[in-house]
Formats: structure tokens, C-alpha cells, sequence
């Protein structure tokens, strides 16, 4: 029996076997392909080499129809548009050497003008908060601005109904504790985690009301037909966490279990948290379940601790992975008969029962050769299925 995208989506997070793995790019802006990566990819299937910049800071393509077509993508994001009011965003071009850009919360950010990749963060609007009062005062933005729902009803049921395609339900922002430490800076926020909790929680709290309130009305509008809900904080490093796992469940934890506690409440059907968490954190597996977690990306491979035949055997039941399917070294610096045996590996550890979405370990970067993507997918479509 031949699945739809949607079902076989659908039936994979339900740890249950499709006809097949199913297979994402972009169906979340941490599933994605870098723009330089999506072109020499067209170019060497022969298509057109058009592409459209989907985020700036992390020069993001989208994978438009003809991608999608061309390697049976089962995945689609539906994202929020643009607000009404840019609020304190603006382009302010070639300083200097480098291009800048401030964003709607007010974080600035930056990318060489010579040999860029990405943009990277040089400005944090609340480096000097100290006190709730600042928090409070501070000039966020609005997100129930109606024009970032503008035909998010049409768009949602066109992939649904139509195209019969999963999707993934696009965020307004970076994940809460990535987000807070963007908006006072790594060093701040590490010293303030110690040193001033009170300031901390206030800026978790301000961080979760944003959230709760867009999810809220992102949920009210498309209904029962929401599936997949994108959440995010890297919470590892190449070898272990970024801040102890006391401090995580004491600080942050709490956060994450009200925030998918609340999505799941508000949802009209069965939804499912897909958490996408950098790094070394299998200690953290275990809480991210309890705080109500189903889907677990990208899962790093290459780090500390993260083996997909251990973690299929011990968490396979609770959390499905959606990444996971090449270490991302060898896919941008091996050979193409090393990204298939590689990729073989993880389709055995990861397919079996269901509760495996076939996608990049994060964006596919730009120096990616296109033989190599095409080298996973191949693999994936003669070991992928049930």
C-alpha cells in the first residue's frame, strides 16, 4: 500500500511502519538547505537554478514545488508572514565590512562582507538590563499582529487537503532560552543564571507569554488540522551540556514543560512537540519526555553520547527522531560511497517500528557537494523501505 505524505507522516509519529521512511527537507528552518547548497543541487538534477532566500540570518533556502516534486519531499513548513510593524527592524547595509540587519526584537546581527556564511549576533538590546522593570519596560513585539496570520487558514488546508503534504507549524522566534540569551548575551545570561535569578525568570516569563500567545492563535486558527509544533533550544555542546542539568531543570525546564503543557491543551486534535536540541544531551532525554516532547531533532551523531541503535532501543518507544540520518562531517567532507554507508547505518539503527523522519543533521551548510545529497537520498530510497 502507497502512503500519501501526509499519512505516512502521520503514521511514522505514531511509531508504526509507513510504506516508507518519510523524507524532509525544510519542513522546519533546522531541517533546511543552505541557499548555495539548494543551487548546485538544482544544477546538477538539471533544473532551473532559481532560488529564494527563506531566512537571512541563516541563509536559508526554501525548497520550493520543483524540489519538492523532484525528490518526493513529504514535508512542508507554514510559517507566519510578516508583521504589520517592523517595530526597531532595519537594513542597515555595508557598515564598515560587515552587512548588518536588526531584527524586529531588536538584536543585531551581522555578516562579513567578504566570504560570509551567516549572520552572526553583535548587538543584544538588554546587555544592560538589570532589574524585572527593565524586562517590563522593555519594547517588545506584538504577536498577535493579525498580518502574521494573513491566510494561514488557506495556506494550512491547500498542504493538507490538497497537496496532501505534512507540515510543520512555523515559529514566530528562536527557541526561549536561545532567545533570552539573545536578547542580554551569552556572557550575561551565564553570570545572571548564577547571580540574579530574578532577572532570569523574567525574562522566561516575558519569552513564554510571546510564545503562548502565538501558538494560541496560530492553534485557534487552523484547527484540527495541526499536527506538528516547532520548539527549539540548544541545550548541548560537542561534549556535554551548556550548563548543568540542576541548573537546566531549576531555570529552564519549567518553561519548556508549561509552554508544550499549554500547546497541547489549546490543540483541538492530537499535536505533536517537535524540540529541536543541539549537542551532547542525552542526560536531558528523560526531562524533555516529561515535559511533553514527541519529536526529538536533529540528533547529532558526531557527538558525545548520541548513538541512534542506543537511543532507538532505550527512547525508540517515547520519541520519534527527525534528523539523524548522516553525520553531518562526512556528508560535507566524505565521498559519496561514505555518505551511503553512513546513511545506511542510521536508516538500520533509526527505521525500524516507525518514529523516524528521514532528514539533515541541521541545515544542509553550503559547502555540501550535491553528489553527497544525492548519495543519502539514493540510499535512502533503496533501504527505506518497510
Amino acid at each position: 500500500m502507497e502512503y500519501n505524505s501526509f499519512e505516512r507522516v502521520k503514521t511514522a509519529l505514531q511509531h508504526q511502519e509507513p510504506d516508507r521512511v518519510p523524507f524532509d527537507i525544510g519542513g522546519a528552518a533546522v531541517t533546511g538547505i543552505n541557499i548555495n547548497a539548494l543551487r548546485n543541487l538544482k544544477t546538477l538534477l538539471g533544473m532551473s537554478e532559481e532560488v529564494e532566500l527563506w531566512d537571512r540570518v541563516t541563509q536559508l533556502a526554501k525548497t520550493g514545488d520543483d524540489i519538492v516534486e523532484k525528490l518526493g519531499i513529504d514535508v512542508k513548513n507554514v510559517g507566519p508572514e510578516a508583521p504589520s510593524s517592523p517595530g526597531p527592524a532595519k537594513d542597515l547595509g555595508l557598515v564598515d565590512d560587515h552587512y548588518r540587519i536588526i531584527d524586529e526584537f531588536g538584536i543585531g546581527w551581522q555578516m562579513p562582507k567578504d566570504e560570509g556564511h551567516y549572520y552572526d549576533l553583535y548587538h543584544h538590546p538588554l546587555a544592560n538590563a538589570e532589574s524585572i522593570k527593565d524586562i517590563e519596560n522593555y519594547s517588545w513585539p506584538d504577536p498577535l499582529d493579525p498580518a502574521r496570520f494573513l491566510g494561514l487558514k488557506d495556506r494550512v488546508e491547500k498542504v493538507v487537503f490538497q497537496e496532501k503534504k505534512a507540515y510543520v507549524m512555523g515559529r514566530m522566534s528562536a527557541g526561549m532560552w536561545e532567545h533570552a540569551i539573545w536578547m542580554t548575551g551569552y556572557n550575561k545570561f551565564f553570570m545572571d543564571m548564577i547571580q540574579n535569578e530574578k532577572l532570569i525568570h523574567a525574562i522566561m516569563e516575558k519569552i513564554l507569554e510571546l510564545k503562548m500567545k502565538y501558538w494560541g492563535r496560530y492553534l485557534e486558527i487552523v484547527g484540527k488540522n495541526a499536527m506538528v509544533v516547532s520548539a527549539a533550544d540548544d541545550l548541548g555542546s560537542q561534549n556535554g551540556l551548556l550548563v548543568s542539568l540542576d541548573m537546566y531543570k531549576k531555570l529552564i525546564w519549567p518553561y519548556h514543560r508549561r509552554l508544550f503543557e499549554f500547546l497541547k491543551k489549546k490543540a483541538k486534535d492530537k499535536l505533536y512537540i517537535f524540540f529541536h536540541n543541539d549537542g551532547a544531551i542525552m542526560e536531558t532525554v528523560p526531562l524533555l519526555i516529561e515535559a511533553g516532547i514527541d519529536i526529538l531533532n536533529p540528533f547529532q551523531v558526531n557527538c558525545k553520547g548520541m548513538d541512534t541503535g542506543k537511543f532507538k532501543k532505550e527512547f525508540g518507544k517515547d520519541l520519534t527522531i527527525w534528523g539523524g540520518s548522516c553525520d553531518a562531517r562526512i556528508l560535507e567532507f566524505g565521498n559519496p560511497e561514505e555518505v551511503r554507508i553512513e546513511t545506511k547505518k542510521r536508516i538500520h539503527d533509526l527505521a525500524p517500528g516507525g518514529g523516524f523522519i528521514f532528514a539533515s543533521i541541521h541545515i544542509i551548510q553550503g559547502g555540501v557537494p550535491p553528489e553527497n545529497i544525492i548519495a543519502r537520498w539514493e540510499t535512502l530510497q533503496e533501504f527505506g523501505r518497510y
